[in-house]
């Protein structure tokens, strides 16, 4: 029996390690405050007991990591990537999500509260490896490698295109894959839209590259990300963590979803208030 271990990054960019359903790895946390987690969780200052504490809830709350892994739900925040996506889903501004799931790998989603499911309550998958029941769940045709849960979202597009979709999102961590996808050559009917999370700490040759290449980038913790913000004067929506409309379909696609949920368009107010961030940008 193949080894079941997923490698996530969370609360703070700490690197958790589950196996078999249990936290068996928790490194330092990079930051000491998150808002997100501030607001909903109280948590104030970020400790490695608050993590393992955090994930062994998601674990037992639904299933994360596990074959009881529960993948469909409603808007959880008012305006993350997910929720974006979400909404653009169901208007039909997008046809797919190529996203990224644990125990599935890199997978295509057409259903609204499936991307929201799979990509509002794990973020930062660095690796992981199959488990057949959430494979099931989301359908064999519809992940890319089924047999060792690869991820790699540039093979999630190729795929994508080959099953006819014409406007694919992806969502995908920082990484030079991005600059891959935006240089691929598309049929001419086919649109690609990129959504960056999980920004802090990037270097500032790839914020560049994020800032040139995507559509939608959060702003997390990432002081090159917020520096680039302040130059370039993005659309964007919040002040905690900053969701950056990077281009003008990006600024489309966040104002469908503000639209959606009765909030007011983005909005392009500078200078950002960085007392509003994380206690440290990085």
């Amino acid at each position: 029996m193949s080894e079941d271990k997923h490698v996530i990054e969370a609360l703070g960019k700490a690197r958790i390690v589950i196996k078999d359903g249990e936290v068996v790895s928790i490194d330092e946390p990079m930051i000491d405050y998150c808002p997100i987690f501030g607001k909903y969780h109280n948590i104030e200052h970020i400790t490695k007991d608050d993590i393992r504490k955090n994930i062994e809830y998601r674990i037992k709350d639904f299933g994360m990591c596990t074959k009881d892994r529960k993948l469909r739900m409603g808007d959880m925040l008012s305006v993350g990537i997910s929720e974006i996506l979400r909404s653009n889903l169901k208007l039909g501004n997008i046809d797919c999500v190529v996203g990224a799931c644990e125990g599935t790998g890199t997978l295509i989603m057409n259903e609204a509260d499936l991307v929201q499911g799979v990509g509002g309550r794990v973020s930062g998958l660095l690796s992981t490896t199959p488990i057949p029941e959430i494979i099931e769940q989301v359908g064999e045709d519809n992940v890319l490698d089924p047999e060792t849960a690869e991820l790699n979202q540039l093979k999630g597009l190729k795929m994508a295109i080959d099953k006819g979709y014409k406007n694919i999102a992806i969502t995908i961590i920082p990484c030079e894959m991005i600059k891959q996808i935006r240089e691929y050559p598309l049929p001419d009917d086919v649109n690609v839209y990129i959504f960056v999370a999980h920004t802090t700490a990037i270097t500032e040759e790839l914020a560049n590259m994020v800032f040139e290449c995507a559509d939608i980038v959060t702003a997390c913790a990432s002081r090159e990300i917020i520096n680039l913000a302040q130059i370039k004067k993005p659309c964007y929506y919040g002040t905690a963590v900053p969701i950056l409309a990077v281009s003008n379909d990006g600024r489309k696609f966040l104002d469908a979803r503000l639209k959606d949920v009765g909030k007011k368009p983005s909005v392009n107010e500078y200078p950002l208030d960085e007392d509003n961030f994380a206690r440290k940008l990085i």
